[in-house]
């Protein structure tokens, strides 16, 4: 494996020295629980390779989104395309856009508990108490949307006790920003509230040359959210969550110099609004048995439109006179119910060895599309639903061998149904008996240190492209498997002043769905995209985070992803010439840097004056598994003041302080008629250097 980060910086060096040195012993690190297994555990304890980004790293950062932080997560990438990153790639496997083909997601984006997949957009960062990526399948828990790993998102729930927070930001490209989230008890020993609301906009780093403009790349988003806590007795209680989004930005970002200035005369968007609401029942059936029961529903509207041609009518005159403008309206409907049943620590079966789980669960999503092209060379209308439907059963054993060794069993058998019709009358339907789980041996080798090793199967169903026109065998595409194989090892070390997680994985898969596209000619006219079947792609790679209290004054962070992702045995296959074809077997796959990395620390100054920066870099990548075309290497530094005093905290915070030039997407097609169409990489370019002030009050 080829990791070119070793001859690029001395981070690896530098991460393995903090291992030997001496601390300063002081407080231990705060304590993590991660909540997205079946249980809530120490992160000490967690046998999944998983990062937790807590309130305290979204705040310094002042995240708006989940591309704000995931820099700081070892091997995750996200694609753009669009205002946001809606798409998030794990270990090199994930989706990088939505345009009229459906799609099963790879990666599961849960905000509560509520799905996200496709529109991560929705994941907004206020009131958020932490973000958990679990990188490798879930089969067991999550099934089918999370074949690479699952980012789960969890908010600040309602306590007992009274809380208030009002947060003010203001920043950089005309950013301001207003948040007020409050709860506590609203009856005595019963009911139990919080409620939160937010406010952002923004202008955007784009500027509008043509129309003179600094804002036609705007956010403006609007997050609502309402929890409900009803105790009913000491067996059972109710949990409501509603969640209310309205996201109107602006999208103008591609121009022909790749740049920040654009020249389009019919700036885009990026809409998105909805709602959903999820009522959660807990129930202590005895002191051995509890059982969990979860009921969802969300309606969520987006629209996705752009500037095709990117220009103003006189910029091709007198040669050309090329306008176009694609908009995409879809519909979503999600409706889940999910009913687990789960042994308390006095219901361990088998001679009180073992702790199990088991569950059904029921997912219903209804998609519907509404395209409208328009072209000075001809539009188009069309539209398609596509209804699916998913019915699970999932146990889980975790059996006690002996006080240090756990041996985990896990098991997911799905049943899938889908049914796709388009405006071209064209009809598919899919059904199909999908599983997948795990088998995990940990050993708790002393106090400071678990060991594990995993093996486990993910799977993600398969589907039909909308494009009519393609040839019979690229109509549908199967059913895509994953196995991995994982080893890691949790540390504990200076009285819990160091902790680390490291593990490595090898994963291999079979079938493996391919995001494929075409350019229909030259000039400007219609593409071919396409899922399609890979033979086989394996990756191998390594992840490491470090947390390390070095003294009451300074605390380390660090990270480091390792990745190599590659085909086996696949040939693209042009759809519109079937004779043109070419290997891909040894290439590495789209959005998989070889390398990602970041290095931090906190300096606390005094009492009251925190001071914090981190330096993340990641390895260049390849935009597409259609053509050949490369991201440059990035570098970015964040920092941040925090000052607080009693009630009061005052962040004056920083993202890409050097202003480095990045790439968030890449395409490769021909779309200037005075440069003849040539096949050119265009590129949207990442957030410039972005600075605020983030004033709040917590009482």
């Amino acid at each position: 494996m080829k990791y070119s980060i070793l001859k690029k910086t001395p981070l690896a060096i530098a991460i393995l020295a903090t291992l030997n040195a001496s601390p300063v012993l002081a407080e231990t690190l705060e304590t993590i629980t991660v909540k997205s297994d079946f249980r809530e555990a120490d992160i000490r304890q967690s046998t999944t390779s998983i990062s937790v980004v807590n309130d305290t790293e979204i705040n310094k950062r002042s995240a708006r989104g989940l591309d704000d932080l995931i820099g700081i997560t070892p091997n995750v990438n996200a694609s753009s395309g669009a205002s946001n990153a809606n798409y998030f790639q794990i270990r090199g496997i994930g989706e990088r856009s939505q345009f009229t083909t459906p799609i099963n997601p790879s990666v599961g984006v849960l905000v509560d508990e509520f799905d996200y997949s496709r529109m991560g957009a929705g994941a907004t960062m206020f009131d958020v108490k932490q973000v958990e990526v679990l990188r490798g399948p879930q089969g067991t828990k999550f099934g089918s949307s999370a074949l690479a790993g699952v980012i789960n998102i969890k908010t600040n729930e309602a306590t007992k006790n009274s809380k208030v927070k009002i947060e003010a930001t203001g920043g950089s490209h005309n950013t301001k920003a207003l948040g007020v989230a409050a709860g506590g008890t609203l009856i005595d020993d019963t009911l139990l509230g919080r409620i939160a609301v937010h406010k952002h906009t923004s202008d955007g780093y784009m500027e509008n040359t043509h129309l003179n403009r600094k804002d036609t790349q705007n956010e403006d988003e609007l997050t609502a959210r309402l929890n409900l806590k009803f105790l009913v007795n000491d067996e059972l209680n109710f949990d409501l969550k509603v969640l209310h989004l309205n996201i109107d930005n602006g999208y103008d970002a591609f121009n022909f110099k790749n740049g920040y200035e654009t020249i389009s005369d019919d700036p885009g968007h990026d809409r998105l609004k909805s709602n959903a609401v999820a009522l959660t029942a807990n129930y202590k059936i005895t002191n051995k048995v509890n059982m969990k029961a979860v009921v969802t529903k969300a309606n969520t509207d987006s629209e996705y439109g752009y500037d095709e041609d990117w220009t103003f009518e006189a910029y091709d005159a007198p040669n050309f006179a090329y306008v176009a403008f694609d908009n995409y309206k879809r519909k979503r409907e999600n409706r889940s119910l999910e009913l687990r049943f789960m042994s308390s620590e006095n219901g361990r079966i088998f001679n009180n060895t073992t702790d199990w789980v088991a569950g059904v669960y029921h997912l219903g999503q209804d998609e519907s599309l509404n395209r409208n092209y328009t072209s000075t060379y001809g539009g188009s209308i069309s539209s398609y639903d596509y209804n699916t439907v998913n019915s699970s059963v999932y146990g889980q054993l975790d059996h006690h061998l002996n006080d240090k060794t756990v041996l985990t069993a896990g098991l997911r058998v799905e049943k899938f149904d889908a049914d796709f019709s388009n405006s071209a009358s064209f009809l598919e339907k899919t059904d199909e008996v999908l599983f997948g789980g795990k088998l995990g041996l940990s050993y708790q080798i002393n106090p400071q240190h678990l060991s594990f090793i995993n093996v486990s199967r993910g799977y993600k169903a398969g589907g039909v492209n909308a494009d009519s026109s393609l040839p019979a065998d690229k109509v549908s595409f199967d059913t895509e498997t994953l196995w991995n194989l994982e080893a890691g090892l949790n540390s504990s070390m200076f009285n819990g002043d160091l902790q680390s997680r490291l593990n490595v994985f090898y994963a291999a898969r079979k079938d493996q769905q391919v995001n494929s596209s075409t350019q229909n000619g030259s000039g400007p006219v219609t593409f071919t995209i396409y899922q399609d079947n890979a033979a086989e792609g394996d990756s191998y790679g390594l992840e490491h985070q470090l947390d390390w209290l070095i003294s009451s004054k300074f605390k380390l962070l660090t990270s480091l992803g390792l990745l190599n992702s590659s085909f086996v045995d696949y040939t693209y296959v042009d759809p519109s010439n079937l004779s043109n074809s070419i290997s891909k077997d040894g290439r590495q796959q789209a959005h998989a840097p070889s390398y990602q990395y970041s290095i931090g620390g906190e300096v606390y100054a005094t009492d009251n004056l925190t001071l914090s920066a981190n330096f993340e870099g990641k390895d260049s990548f390849y935009f597409s598994n259609s053509h050949d075309q490369k991201s440059k290497d990035s570098q970015l530094l964040n920092a941040s003041a925090e000052y607080a005093l009693e009630n009061w905290t005052i962040i004056l915070w920083a993202r890409n302080l050097a202003d480095n030039k990045y790439d968030t997407r890449g395409f490769y097609f021909g779309n200037d008629p005075k440069d003849s169409w040539a096949e050119t990489l265009w590129t949207q370019k990442g957030e410039p250097r972005t600075f605020g002030l983030t004033v709040s009050y917590d009482y």
